[in-house]
Formats: structure tokens, C-alpha cells, sequence
């Protein structure tokens, strides 16, 4: 069989780069481009906790100079028995790994955004890259995560969307082995960030947090804060005694 044709980091950033205007923005471009590594080097992952219109935790792979993404809701379950709704997005540069800090208000995502963890991690059938390719094609991708949080074998299966203009939508879910654990126990337990140890409140909070400015439009996955209905807590308190002083 021959080998599945490389979409090179240019094409597969296509998407992500349409969507922002880099005179504006301070995203990165990905334009230095990442090689796809061999199969002996470690492939990374991160996920990052992100309070855009609604709280999610932004899933990403790397594969072929790139990140494969997908944001899931509800975040990651170590509980089999809970299937989370994973959809994926536009592929992001390897370098949007580094990022922790804050989207202003009025920009696409505006709001939050946390390391909540990062690590390596492989297919589980351990035939390297072009296997998570396959998963990937196939839509049962099932890999071995050794992050600081997520750990041990889970799986990706795609549900519906393939082929279509809407986004695809998967499920992650856990694989029994000993890292098995009650639904919400990752999420719930782990509330800092892995690299500066921060709440997504301090984050938000912090007069060093990075900014990243974006174009893109309201009507796109994230929108802004202004446009949103829920608040994260941090807001919802500040709101409240700014209220609190003017009834004083």
C-alpha cells in the first residue's frame, strides 16, 4: 500500500491563518513551520483550560509540524463510562503550546486561558506517527498520554462531521487501566496551572498574563466576552462588589 500523501504545515495552518489578521494580532503566525519528527522523538501534547464563551479545555496533538485540536466541554473524564464530546477545530502552530494568559474582551476568545497540562504522548499500538495518522483518518485514534494529569491509554472516536463544512465531532474516552478514576476527578482536583501554578482567576488577573489580539469574527467558535451570557467567577464577584459599594 503506498504511503499516505504529507499535507505540508503551510496547508494544514491554512484554516487557523485565514481566521486571524497577524498585522493586529499577536497570535502566533506559525510562518517558522515545525518538521514532522521521526518515530524515536516524542510527540507532544498539551491542554489548555480556556474561559472563552463558555469554560472548555482545548485538546491538542501534535502531528506533522502541527497541532492537531479539539475542544471538549466538560473537559477529560479518567471515568470509562462517561464519553465527553470532543469537537475538532482548526489545526494551531506548535508553538501556541507556550501560551498562558489573556484574550481582551471583544477579540475572538476573549477570556482566559490556562497550561493545564502538557507531557508526550503515543498511539497505543506504538507504531509511531503514521499510525495516529491512520487513527486519525480512520476516526478511532487510540493513544497513551504521559502528561502530569492525563496518563495512561484513552480514545478518540469520531462521531459525525467527516467530509462536511461542519466541524468534526468525537469522543474522548478512557481506557480501563489504572489510571481509572470517578468522573470528575481530573477536572475537579486539578484547578491550577501546571507551569506557573496559578488559578484561572490569577491568569486572568496578572499584569504579566501575555495578550493576544484577534480579528476574528463574533459569530466564530469563541466569541467575546461582551457577547456572552455567562461570566466566569471571577467577574461574577467583582460585579458583585462594585454593587455592594454603590448601595453603601
Amino acid at each position: 500500500m503506498p504511503a499516505r500523501k504529507k499535507t505540508s504545515v503551510r496547508e494544514q495552518l491554512a484554516e487557523y491563518r485565514r481566521k486571524r489578521d497577524f498585522g493586529r494580532t499577536a497570535e502566533p503566525s506559525g510562518e517558522t513551520g515545525h518538521a514532522a519528527k521521526t518515530d524515536h522523538k516524542k510527540l507532544e501534547f498539551v491542554i489548555q483550560k480556556h474561559a472563552a464563551r463558555n469554560l472548555h479545555f482545548d485538546l491538542r496533538l501534535e502531528l506533522d509540524g502541527v497541532m492537531k485540536s479539539w475542544a471538549v466541554p466538560k473537559g477529560p473524564s479518567p471515568d470509562p463510562a462517561t464519553k465527553r464530546l470532543a469537537m475538532q477545530v482548526e489545526d494551531h502552530p506548535v508553538e501556541y503550546n507556550e501560551f498562558e494568559g489573556t484574550i481582551p474582551e471583544g477579540e475572538y476568545g476573549g477570556g482566559t486561558v490556562m497550561l493545564w497540562d502538557r507531557g508526550w504522548y503515543a498511539p497505543e499500538s506504538g507504531e509511531g506517527e503514521e499510525a495516529v495518522r491512520a487513527g486519525i483518518a480512520k476516526g478511532d485514534l487510540k493513544v497513551v498520554f504521559h502528561g502530569k494529569r492525563m496518563k495512561g491509554s484513552w480514545v478518540l472516536v469520531r462521531t459525525r462531521g467527516f467530509g462536511s463544512s461542519s466541524k468534526p465531532s468525537w469522543l474522548l474516552i478512557k481506557h480501563r487501566d489504572k489510571h481509572v478514576d470517578s468522573p470528575e476527578a481530573l477536572v475537579e482536583t486539578y484547578t491550577t496551572s501546571v507551569v506557573s501554578k496559578k488559578t484561572m482567576e490569577q491568569i486572568g488577573g496578572s499584569k504579566k498574563s501575555k495578550v493576544w489580539h484577534s480579528n476574528r469574527p463574533a459569530d466564530d467558535d469563541d466569541a467575546p466576552l461582551a457577547t456572552r451570557k455567562s461570566r466566569s467567577l471571577g467577574e461574577v464577584r467583582r460585579a458583585r462588589a462594585k454593587a455592594a459599594k454603590k448601595a453603601e
